[in-house]
């Protein structure tokens, strides 16, 4: 007999992330980030905050991020 348990996280369902940078991203840089909110940190870092639809767009984001240099 098997029993079937509720999964505790729906793996399709987006989620909002967070992701810093080190350093000030500069404006020209806004469009390759559009739908997330870039925000400059008082510590001088950027900060992009926005949601993500599945792990396949975070993969994409992080390379943006990466290709940044």
């Amino acid at each position: 007999m098997s029993e079937k348990h509720p999964s505790t996280k729906d793996h399709s369902e987006s989620g909002i992330y967070e992701i810093r940078i080190k350093g000030k991203l500069d404006d020209k840089w806004a469009s390759r980030f559009e739908g997330l909110t870039i925000t400059l940190e008082e510590d001088g870092n950027t900060l992009l905050t926005g949601t993500v639809i599945d792990q396949a767009a975070l993969h994409g984001l992080l390379k943006k991020v990466r290709d940044l240099g």
